[in-house]
């Protein structure tokens, strides 16, 4: 009855619109065209932005980025007590997708065609927001901040309106390689990877620094099915004593279980996308001393650095608008997106459209909490470009050494010398 009515309202709409040969369908993409007044622009109003999102509340990869959303929606809210965006608020509708590719297009299309969000901002997975990539290209709407570092998210030409935040895989895996290769000369090698992007994208990685033969097993594994020990199995016969895992946390922490039940011992060095010591504590529970001596790379303070003016700030935020939750990796990743979200949405000005939007992120030249730089520009979408790796010591994840910085071709691992900028007073951001 609601669509019968809807494709009601739209016929009449085109009736109005015949003597100006406008061309309506009741699906028609939900683009500004450019320029016009705040009203015109879905998503905006004088007085509020809509954006909306995908995340895994639920199933396989909820462990941990069930918290992301909500901590971003929680910066968004003290953004909006502290006067908002240009006298806009932003509104932030969070839609649950199991980790699961189509209920992610379902979920998108509710919110692109139903919801009339301004912008789709940091949809997470790399198997699940592959497949909204087209729709969200057709429909002309910004596609903010992917939460995960495939390097599908970096192609301006065939997906102008999609950008990249964390580093990509590729980028990961030759920091990690690099990393494994001065500090762990002739050991043997092995590498862990999800059966998508996430794990080939990695692996690249890996093997633009120590070569194919570098690696000496290569395992695989698929989120429905939690049964690895083939794999672990694999690498224990292969004598493997560095293992580079392409992980999300419930698996990252399945491999340390699995490994420790048949005696395996490597080091290991997962991906930052599963690395996060308290959701991996959580996931292992008594198992968590496994975790000690864990290394990893990560491109963001890590949760528990008191001392980092950030960590202080969106711990604050933490406790004021997101009910205090247990502070976690996760929690920060959540909120540095909103903070350059808002950076983004401030540097587009109060014309609001989502052309500029798109171009006030490819104008590049942020600063908040990441460690690395951000390559934003019109020919690169790929988001932060430096690491540092942290290490797990007696229960505390640390980060140590220089940050390091690389592209997903054939630059070198080089490092990145410019001090981190703190954030302002009060927390909100400015441009």
């Amino acid at each position: 009855m609601l669509r019968n009515a809807r494709r009601g309202i739209v016929v009449a709409a085109c009736l109005a619109l015949i003597a100006t040969n406008a061309a309506c369908s009741d699906d028609a993409p939900s683009s500004s065209g450019g320029g016009g007044t705040a009203a015109a622009v879905p998503g905006v109003t004088d007085t509020e932005i809509t954006l909306g999102t995908h995340m895994p509340l639920t199933g396989p990869a909820a462990a941990g980025y069930s918290k992301i959303a909500p901590a971003s929606k929680a910066f968004f809210d003290y953004v909006n007590a502290n006067g908002g965006v240009n006298g806009r608020k932003i509104k932030y509708l969070i839609e649950d997708d199991g980790y699961n590719p189509a209920n992610t297009q379902t979920v998108v299309r509710k919110l692109v065609l139903e919801d009339k969000v301004f912008a789709i901002l940091n949809g997470l997975g790399t198997p699940t927001h592959t497949g909204v990539l087209d729709f969200l290209k057709t429909q002309k709407v910004p596609d903010l901040f992917v939460a995960s570092g495939s390097r599908s998210w970096n192609q301006p030409e065939k997906y102008p309106t999609t950008f990249g935040y964390q580093p990509d895989y590729t980028v990961e895996g030759k920091i990690i390689a690099d990393y494994v290769k001065k500090n762990f000369p002739g050991q043997v090698v092995c590498h862990m990877g999800q059966d998508d992007d996430f794990g080939r994208d990695s692996l690249a990685g890996v093997e633009q620094v120590l070569g194919a033969d570098g690696v000496k097993s290569k395992q695989k594994y698929v989120t429905s099915n939690t049964n690895i020990t083939p794999q672990i199995q694999a690498f224990k016969t292969a004598g493997c004593q560095v293992v580079i895992s392409a992980t999300i946390p419930a698996f990252t922490a399945l491999s340390l279980g699995t490994a420790a039940k048949i005696a395996f011992k490597p080091q290991w060095i997962p991906s930052s996308v599963g690395a996060d010591y308290t959701t991996l504590s959580g996931l292992l529970g008594p198992g968590k001393a496994l975790l000690e001596g864990l290394i990893a790379p990560g491109y963001l303070p890590v949760s528990t650095d008191s001392a980092n003016p950030w960590i202080q700030l969106f711990q604050k935020v933490n406790k004021e608008y997101n009910g205090n939750a247990p502070f976690d990796g996760n929690i920060v990743f959540g909120m540095n997106v909103a903070y350059l979200t808002v950076q983004a949405l401030l540097k587009a000005g109060k014309d609001l459209t989502r052309e500029n939007l798109l171009a006030a992120v490819e104008s590049g030249g942020f600063k908040n909490a990441a460690v690395g730089p951000y390559r934003y520009s019109k020919t690169d979408h790929s988001g932060i470009g430096g690491m540092q790796m942290g290490k797990v010591t007696g229960g505390v994840q640390a980060a140590f050494g220089p940050v390091v910085q690389t592209d997903d071709a054939a630059g070198q691992v080089t490092e990145y010398t410019e001090a981190a900028a703190p954030p302002p007073a009060n927390g909100i951001p400015t441009v």
